[in-house]
């Protein structure tokens, strides 16, 4: 079974400016998207988990396996015109969304693509929703604006101008994050960074 759709992917639109990105609704295939989404894993607390941390159902797991497979990667090299082929992956959960959450940024340089998948239900609320922004100062200058609505995928290339963040929400807010990074040493101190955040955050939410 495929659950991802490439070619939607591959014929979304690019943007170049300020920075590389493309957003693609229904990435996850409209057949299999509840079934995906009914096995996200349980999260009870903020912060960005590695998949192994957590426990999702067979559908999801199934899901990441396609999603770090060669195809995928050869459809993002074919997009964003970056061979990452044997470029190492990181992939990250979030299921909760502290009020901190969503600040400006750019991603780190360890990380060469970034592509968040969603994975909530229609989305009301004001807050949440990612912003692709012109500049590091104001969250409202944004060139784009993307609920985080089941099967939405949005992806870009890192740069120094790669700016985003989101109005604060607090609550349940799933996504799957993978970047391709630029070495396999870069994704271990990634991943081991969030492993103790996680812990800490984990810690605090049962204290």
């Amino acid at each position: 079974m495929s659950y991802l759709d490439l070619e939607a992917f591959l014929q979304a639109p690019m943007a170049t400016e300020p920075f590389q990105y493309s957003i693609t609704q229904g990435f996850i295939r409209p057949a299999t998207a509840q079934l995906v989404r009914a096995d996200f894993p349980e999260i009870e607390h903020s912060g960005l988990l590695p998949v192994e941390a957590t426990q999702p159902g067979p559908h999801f797991r199934a899901l990441i396996s396609e999603l770090t497979g060669p195809a995928v990667t050869a459809a993002f090299s074919r997009k964003f015109g970056l061979d990452l082929t044997g470029r190492p992956t990181m992939v990250t959960l979030r299921g909760r969304c502290a009020e901190k959450d969503g600040r400006i940024h750019t991603d780190s340089e360890a990380k060469l693509v970034t592509a968040l998948l969603y994975f909530n239900e229609s989305w009301e609320a004001q807050g949440g929703r990612l912003r692709l922004l012109r500049g590091p100062d104001d969250i409202n200058d944004a060139i784009a604006e993307v609920p985080p609505d089941l099967g939405t995928l949005v992806a870009f290339r890192r740069s120094e101008k790669s700016f985003h963040g989101h109005e604060p929400f607090v609550g349940v807010r799933r996504y799957v994050m993978i970047n391709w990074m630029a070495s396999g040493l870069a994704a271990q101190r990634e991943l081991m960074r969030h492993k103790i955040s996680a812990q800490a955050k984990k810690m605090m939410h049962y204290a």
